[in-house]
């Protein structure tokens, strides 16, 4: 707990210098903003939940996405059997831009950019200047650098992205990445697809 709240304190502070947050914040109410929600990947009602904690500089979450998430979206999302809801778990202040960057584009290019930016992790988390590679990342997806200023400099949508770690960690005892929660049962690390259909097709029984 401890560590947590030193996380979010020392994460503010450094965001301060590192990516030039200004100290204005909008003023959207964040009830009305569709960024500050659950991101669904799938049918809202699809009967089986996979809540996914993931930070955008894992290796380990990267290699989810890019490995086992392809099979799942199309033997399972797709089809209507699960649905998919991915939570911030920023472990550093890169992941961190990552986030806003993926929220900035609103719930129509959210998982396109989380595609994007798990695949390209090396690239840009490895740069000598992660900020200007996000700003090209969010130029390709129709974000200019001055949206994503905005959206750097936007309290709620920073708010949002670390309460979400607070509540994975305070709630469902999250403390590493990636951690599955499939219909509230926590499952940490990257499973294989095989482990995965065992656990799903068992639920949908």
């Amino acid at each position: 707990m401890k560590y947590i709240q030193r996380f979010v304190l020392t994460l503010a502070f450094v965001l301060g210098g590192f990516f030039a947050i200004g100290a204005q914040a909008q003023t959207a109410s964040a009830a009305a903003d569709p960024r500050l929600q659950d991101m669904v990947l799938g049918k809202a009602d699809a009967p089986i939940t996979i809540i996914e904690y993931a930070s955008l500089t894992c290796p380990h979450c990267a290699h989810f996405h890019e490995t086992v998430l392809p099979t799942l979206k199309t033997e399972y999302i797709d089809t209507g059997k699960a649905k998919l809801i991915f939570r911030d778990f920023p472990l550093d202040q890169m992941a961190f831009a990552g986030a806003v960057l993926a929220r900035c584009g609103g719930p129509e290019k959210y998982y396109t950019f989380l595609s994007v930016l798990f695949a390209q992790q090396r690239q840009w988390a490895g740069a000598s200047d992660p900020k200007a590679a996000l700003v090209q990342i969010g130029r390709l997806g129709g974000i200019s650098s001055d949206q994503f200023e905005k959206c750097l400099q936007d309290k709620p949508l920073g708010d949002y992205i670390l309460n979400s770690r607070l509540e994975g960690n305070q709630k469902l005892g999250v403390n590493s990445t990636p951690t599955l929660i499939i219909n509230g049962k926590a499952e940490a690390g990257v499973p294989s697809i095989d482990d995965l259909r065992k656990k799903l097709d068992a639920l949908a029984k």
